[in-house]
């Protein structure tokens, strides 16, 4: 217990930890002010050694076998919040940064994607039960960040908002042809064809979302307008004049973000415009959560701006509009786990206890991020020519809400 002992005691600056160890021997670690009070117990002295060496990777590890629990009132949230608070005393820690680094180096190759790879990561995470999305997302099945208007909206009020924010800021004309690259279920896709006379073609590499986007289309008598192809954006030959992406950049990777923004433009008209949504940060570079890579999003990251620009501007496109997200996310996700744990009985059916402590660390995680934490969500809009758009914001007003 020395060596964990040794990295709690300089990490928790703020707030108490209690933690129980293996044989019941209570420690606590103070700091000021001492609340909030967090209480874990650690079921296996083997945790004792892998949580000091690689801490982000076996706290969720350890949580999902069961292995560590919180009691006295305390969850996993309020650690995961305890955490946070005190993250500049944990990145401090000498052991940590040697995993930072660690992760740093190991980070191009952890967001190779290629066409291949990259399907079987989307796999990995897209093709579970249709039924385990229907359970928590809203009614549109939107997987995405949605857009809170006001503090009394509903989720699926708010994934609505998102909907139309991106359709306005695809300032929309009769005829156009649009290209939605990592499209889900359909939702987004068909909005766009039922706020305009347009063609619209969503492409994705999940065979499940691909199925039900197709059925969904056919069931709303779109089919003649919408087309969803099982596919990989970069295998399209043909241009657009609108493209939105919501959701996909996340899982480019750093290393094809030039080859992302390159294909992007060859399949924009000269006169087009493209969105991209994408879950950024407001820090510096940094790695993905090593536990978050293996078990819920292979090949993903959420990068800086400052990694983005850089092949934006290589590719000499306009950044004609840049709207940052900061809480949306946060309630978002929170609406999302509420919905999760209303139905949690059911998802363990269809899978088991230890998926659904999988999935409330995954949700939780990602909320404190974007609550406490440097995430955050941009919406950036893309053209090639400077007057592709009108040159004020006065179109997007009043078109949301």
């Amino acid at each position: 217990m020395w060596p964990l002992k040794h990295l709690f005691k300089q990490a928790v600056s703020h707030g108490m930890l209690r933690v129980y160890d293996a044989d019941g021997e209570l420690h606590e670690f103070i700091g000021i002010p001492a609340e909030p009070v967090v209480t874990m117990r650690l079921h296996d002295k083997k945790l004792y050694r892998s949580l000091f060496l690689n801490g982000k990777m076996t706290l969720g590890e350890a949580y999902t076998d069961g292995k560590l629990t919180f009691e006295d009132g305390s969850n996993v949230h309020d650690f995961l919040n305890l955490f946070v608070k005190n993250q500049a005393s944990v990145a401090s820690h000498p052991m940590l940064k040697v995993a930072n680094r660690l992760n740093r180096i190991l980070k191009p190759l952890r967001q190779m994607n290629p066409v291949g790879k990259a399907r079987k990561n989307v796999a990995h995470h897209y093709d579970l039960s249709a039924r385990l999305y229907e359970l928590f997302l809203d009614k549109d099945q939107q997987y995405s960040c949605a857009y809170y208007c006001t503090p009394e909206d509903t989720l699926e009020k708010a994934q609505e908002n998102k909907k139309r924010l991106l359709t306005t800021k695809l300032h929309l004309q009769s005829g156009q042809k649009v290209l939605d690259i990592g499209c889900g279920w359909g939702g987004l896709s068909l909005f766009v064809a039922q706020q305009a006379d347009v063609e619209v073609v969503g492409v994705t590499l999940s065979e499940e979302q691909h199925a039900i986007a197709t059925e969904r289309a056919q069931a709303m008598g779109l089919a003649d307008r919408v087309q969803f192809k099982l596919m990989d954006y970069r295998d399209l030959d043909q241009q657009f004049d609108r493209i939105v992406s919501v959701g996909m950049f996340e899982h480019v990777g750093v290393s094809h973000y030039d080859e992302f923004f390159a294909k992007l433009k060859s399949l924009l008209t000269d006169d087009g415009v493209a969105v991209v949504h994408a879950i950024g940060r407001s820090s510096p570079p940094g790695t993905l959560s090593p536990w978050i890579h293996k078990y819920i999003f292979p090949g993903a990251y959420s990068p800086a701006l400052s990694e983005v620009f850089p092949h934006v501007e290589n590719h000499r496109l306009w950044v004609t509009d840049l709207e940052i997200l900061r809480l949306h996310y946060a309630e978002t996700l929170m609406e999302w786990y509420r919905r999760f744990q209303e139905n949690r009985d059911e998802i363990a059916e269809i899978y088991d206890e230890k998926f659904c402590r999988m999935w409330e660390f995954y949700l939780l995680s990602v909320e404190t991020s974007f609550r406490t934490g440097t995430g955050m969500v941009f919406q950036m809009q893309l053209t090639k020519q400077v007057d592709a758009l009108p040159i004020t914001r006065r179109y997007l007003l009043d078109k949301v809400g």
